[in-house]
């Protein structure tokens, strides 16, 4: 008698696993739906954006000049010629830098700044011109209101050392003070139109790309 009880105790557990396999697992038919394949990400084309045109010196059909003068074109030529890094529209770019930082600096009395900027010769000049402020207790206090044209007048290439002659025409506006405060020169209400003439120059094979100023003049 207990024989049959133990075969049916393993009967009714072998059919409660049963039944719950079927419940977890379910019957298979070979009709259930096969799980999609998860689609892969598609990245989009990416295109190169164009770098944006810098602002240049205006051409000859938009200013209806050329901002180099025919005089200076063989040197510019020559120039171009033995640095294909030379463009007269990035040349003037920075000669227009360098003339608003130079003259600031000069205004400042940095002399230290100027160092980096102006060859020896024009270095000495200004320096001895802020020796000589600074020893008349005065103080400029001027500003480069604009600069209305540039245009290089002359270039050369003499061996590997190129110069090259810009004139510029500006408007500047401040005045020179005393130690007492009073104003020795200039104007508070109006801007002075300047003409300048300045020559850069710079070694061709020179690692360096920058051009010092080497020679100032009033312009006509």
């Amino acid at each position: 008698m207990g024989g049959y009880v133990e075969i049916i105790l393993l009967a009714m557990v072998a059919l409660f696993v049963g039944l719950r396999l079927f419940s977890v697992l379910g019957e298979r038919t070979g009709h259930e739906q096969e799980m999609a394949p998860r689609p892969v990400d598609r990245r989009p084309e990416l295109k190169p954006v164009p770098d944006p045109v810098p602002d240049s010196p205006a051409s000859d059909d938009e200013a209806g000049e050329s901002i180099v003068s025919p005089m200076a074109d063989s040197g510019i030529r020559r120039i171009a010629a033995a640095d294909r890094d030379f463009d007269p529209n990035g040349f003037i770019l920075g000669a227009q830098s360098a003339y608003r930082m130079i003259l600031e600096a000069f205004w400042r009395g940095e002399e230290e700044e100027l160092r980096y900027l102006v060859g020896d010769d024009v270095r000495e000049a200004f320096i001895g011109a802020i020796e000589q402020r600074k020893a008349d207790g005065h103080e400029m206090q001027y500003e480069l209101a604009r600069i209305e044209h540039t245009v290089i007048e002359a270039a050369e290439l003499d061996g590997q050392m190129a110069r090259v002659t810009v004139r510029f025409d500006a408007d500047v506006s401040g005045v020179t003070r005393d130690s007492d405060g009073n104003v020795v020169a200039g104007s508070l209400t109006d801007a002075v139109e300047t003409h300048d003439t300045w020559t850069f120059a710079r070694n061709v094979r020179d690692a360096d790309p920058n051009w010092l100023l080497v020679e100032t003049e009033e312009a006509a």
